[in-house]
This record gives structure tokens, C-alpha cells and sequence, in this order.
């Protein structure tokens, strides 16, 4: 099964190696017709804390990190809503060097 991406906006970043991201997803109203909004809040693992309030970023689902955290930060958006490639590399480097357990060059070598 893939993993599921979803995009939006840090609201917090208070917790070490962690953040809270705003998800909004409309959709139409089965009735009414009309568009509605929802939002919905993420804990994301963010291994370089390296991400703002107010940032976009693109969050990825995995493997339960801890009771709320079950989504870990691809990369930062641009307000277009592409993502940033050298900031996606940098948080996949980290993530490879945290738990693989050797160096960051190492990881990026073995992916290559």
C-alpha cells in the first residue's frame, strides 16, 4: 500500500525533533453542493528542527514514532507548492544518519 503525502502549514514546532502541521482538505458538500473545509492537525517527526511556524511543508505517513507521531517531514514547499529539492535531500540525509547508524555521506552513497 503507499504511503500517503499530505500538504500544509507548521503551526508549531515547540517540541524537540517534532512539529504540528494544519492539513485542509475541501470537499464537496453531499447535499448542499456547496465547497466546506476541514482542517485536521499532524504531528510530524522533524529530525533537524529545522522547519518554522508558518512554513509549508509535505508530510509523509510511516511507521508509529511515538502515541500521536505516525507522519515524518519530506521537505519545504514553495508558496507554488513545489518542493524545495536541496532542503528534501538534507531531511532525507539526516533521517538515513539517524537510523542507519553511520554518517549522512554513507546513506547518500547507498541510495545512489
Amino acid at each position: 500500500m503507499p504511503k500517503r503525502n499530505l500538504e500544509g502549514l507548521v503551526t508549531s514546532n515547540k517540541g524537540h525533533k517534532s512539529i504540528t502541521v494544519l492539513v485542509e482538505r475541501r470537499f464537496s458538500h453531499p447535499l448542499l453542493k456547496k465547497t466546506v473545509r476541514r482542517t485536521k492537525k499532524y504531528h510530524a517527526h522533524d529530525e533537524t528542527n529545522r522547519y518554522e511556524v508558518g512554513d509549508r511543508v509535505r508530510i509523509e505517513e510511516c511507521r508509529p514514532i511515538s502515541k500521536l507521531k505516525n507522519w515524518t517531514v519530506v521537505g519545504k514547499l514553495t508558496p507554488a507548492g513545489e518542493l524545495i529539492e536541496g532542503d528534501a535531500e538534507a531531511q532525507a540525509a539526516a533521517a538515513a544518519a539517524s537510523h542507519g547508524g553511520g554518517n549522512a555521506a554513507e546513506a547518500e552513497s547507498g541510495a545512489a
